[in-house]
């Protein structure tokens, strides 16, 4: 009876130091995985923004689905255009004797392919909707349209993420944890977004610490 006692707490203390350990643990591998994926994430949304910003260069709009958007990538072409200021005389009716007329002229100077200016031959923006990470093949969400500021309707796009499609695998407290998470050094909210259909913005709801990794 003595030795089943002692087999019973051996069994308890090996589980409440697993359950110890554990708690120490887990958040510490929990926040390992969600900045490596988290980074990964990140990295295609700036594809994504840059690409965006690209397409509205040369549509004065940002384009809705990622159909169009990666044929624009494979297809278009940024005019390359150079200013240079220049005057010339001109007989001013006013005064009735010839002025010095200063103006500034643009010169088309040539194109270059977007592809090759973004991705420097580089072919990932052919899978630009697809989600590091996702187990189910799940894509970006996207959309594009116009908000009114002032008088003003300014193009607006927002591409974004949940977190709970990235971290899939890890333990549900600690992903409810990540959700709530608001702070300065922290993805807030419960899903990684860059631009806004509310607000005339790019910017990505990431730190910078994002930021600088990605230029290491």
């Amino acid at each position: 009876m003595k030795t089943v006692i002692q087999i019973v707490l051996w069994i308890v203390c090996i589980g409440l130091g697993y359950l110890i350990y554990n708690s120490v643990t887990g958040p510490i591998e929990f926040n390992k995985t969600k900045q490596e994926r988290f980074a990964q994430v990140i990295a295609k949304l700036k594809d994504i923004k840059n690409s965006q910003e690209a397409y509205k260069t040369v549509n004065k709009r940002y384009a809705k689905d990622f159909n169009s958007l990666i044929k624009f990538i494979d297809t278009g072409n940024y005019t390359i255009t150079q200013q240079r200021d220049s005057s010339f005389m001109e007989f001013d009716e006013t005064y009735q004797i010839d002025m010095l007329k200063e103006v500034k002229i643009i010169d088309t100077l040539g194109t270059v392919s977007v592809k090759d200016s973004l991705f420097k031959g580089d072919n990932r923006y052919k899978n630009l909707a697809e989600i590091p990470f996702a187990q189910n093949g799940e894509k970006f969400t996207m959309d594009a349209g116009f908000v009114e500021k002032s008088g003003y309707k300014a193009p607006v796009f927002e591409a974004k993420v949940d977190k709970s499609i990235i971290l899939y695998d890890q333990p549900k407290t600690l992903l409810d944890k990540e959700n709530a998470e608001i702070g300065v050094d922290e993805v807030n909210g419960n899903s990684i977004a860059v631009g806004s259909m509310d607000e005339v913005s790019t910017s990505g709801n990431w730190p910078p610490v994002y930021d600088k990794k990605g230029e290491q």
